[in-house]
C-alpha cells in the first residue's frame, strides 16, 4: 500500500474542542508551510515550463487533467488564462473527471477510471505538440494517471503536480513537480495546503508561460481582455502612461482597438 502523506494524521487534535481563534490560528500556522514547500521544487517547475514553453512557442496547447478540487484547480486557472493574456480558449484547457457537471457538485466515482481522461482527452485531438499536467493530491487518482501514462506513450509531454513523493503520478510524470506540504490541519482534507500549493504551482506555470510568449509588456496586463469598466479603466490608465496621451483619447482609441497593446501602437505610429 502506498503511503500517502496527504492522508497522514493531522498534527492537531480535538479541533470540536477548540475556540474558533484557536481553529483560525491553527490553520493559518498550517497554510504559511506551503510556500516554503514549493520554494523547494522550483527547480522542478522551471524544467516543466522551459520543456512546455518549446511546444507552445511553435503552436502546443497545455491541458489541465484532475479531479475534484484538483480539477476544479486546473479549469480555474484554465479559464482565467483568456480573460488575463488575451489567448484563445482553446490555448489552456482544463478538464475534470466527471465532466464540467462535477466543477459544481461531485460525481460519484468519476475519477477511478483509469480509460477515461485519455478518453476526455481525444476529444481535443491531443498531439505530440501538446502538454498535459495531471493534478492530483494523492498522486493516485485512476483518471489522471492514466492520462498521464497514455500521453507518455503518445509523445505528448507531461508533468505532474502531486504532494506525494514516490506516488504514482510522481513516477509517471516525465516533470513531476512535488511540493511536500505535510498533513492537513483536517487529516486527509487536500482542499487545504494540497490545494493551496497546487493553486500556486498552476498560477506560477500559467503566469510564466504566458510572459514568456510575449502576453506581458513590462509587468503590464497589455493584452486582457475589456470585459468590464474597471478593466477599461484600468486599459485606459496603461495607455495614458505609455504614451501621454489624455485619458478621454485613451478610452476612445483602446475601445476601437480592443487591447491595450493595440491602442499604444496606434498612437505611437500616429506621432511618427
Amino acid at each position: 500500500m502506498i503511503e500517502r502523506i496527504t492522508e497522514s494524521n493531522s498534527n492537531h487534535n480535538d479541533l470540536e474542542k477548540k475556540s474558533t481563534k484557536e481553529l483560525l490560528t491553527g490553520i493559518n500556522n498550517e497554510d504559511q508551510t506551503v510556500p516554503n514547500a514549493i520554494k523547494k521544487v522550483i527547480p522542478q517547475i522551471e524544467a516543466f515550463v522551459d520543456a512546455c514553453y518549446e511546444r507552445m512557442s511553435v503552436g502546443g496547447r497545455l491541458f489541465y487533467i484532475g479531479a475534484g478540487t484538483s480539477g476544479r484547480l486546473g479549469i480555474v486557472d484554465a479559464s482565467e488564462c483568456p480573460p488575463t493574456f488575451g489567448v484563445a480558449h482553446n490555448v489552456v484547457i482544463g478538464l475534470i473527471a466527471g465532466g464540467d457537471s462535477a466543477i459544481r457538485k461531485a460525481v460519484e466515482f468519476a475519477e477511478d477510471d483509469n480509460l477515461q481522461g485519455w478518453k476526455d482527452l481525444t476529444k481535443y485531438k491531443v498531439s505530440n505538440l501538446d502538454t498535459i499536467v495531471g493534478i492530483a493530491a494523492s498522486g493516485t487518482t485512476p483518471y489522471v494517471t492514466g492520462a498521464i501514462e497514455e500521453g507518455n506513450l503518445r509523445g505528448v509531454l507531461t508533468g505532474g503536480i502531486t504532494c506525494n513523493p514516490g506516488s504514482p503520478l510522481a513516477k509517471l510524470a516525465k516533470y513531476p513537480m512535488i511540493p511536500v506540504v505535510g498533513p492537513e490541519f483536517v487529516t486527509g482534507s487536500t482542499r487545504m495546503k494540497s490545494g493551496t500549493a497546487q493553486k500556486l504551482i498552476l498560477n506560477m506555470i500559467s503566469t510564466s508561460l504566458m510572459i514568456k510568449l510575449g502576453r506581458i509588456a513590462g509587468n503590464k496586463m497589455v493584452d486582457m481582455q475589456l470585459s468590464n469598466e474597471k478593466l477599461v479603466e484600468r486599459g485606459t490608465r496603461m495607455v495614458m502612461e505609455a504614451t501621454g496621451v489624455d485619458a478621454e483619447l485613451a478610452e476612445q482609441i483602446l475601445l476601437d482597438r480592443g487591447s491595450v497593446r493595440a491602442a499604444v501602437e496606434t498612437i505611437v505610429k500616429s506621432k511618427k
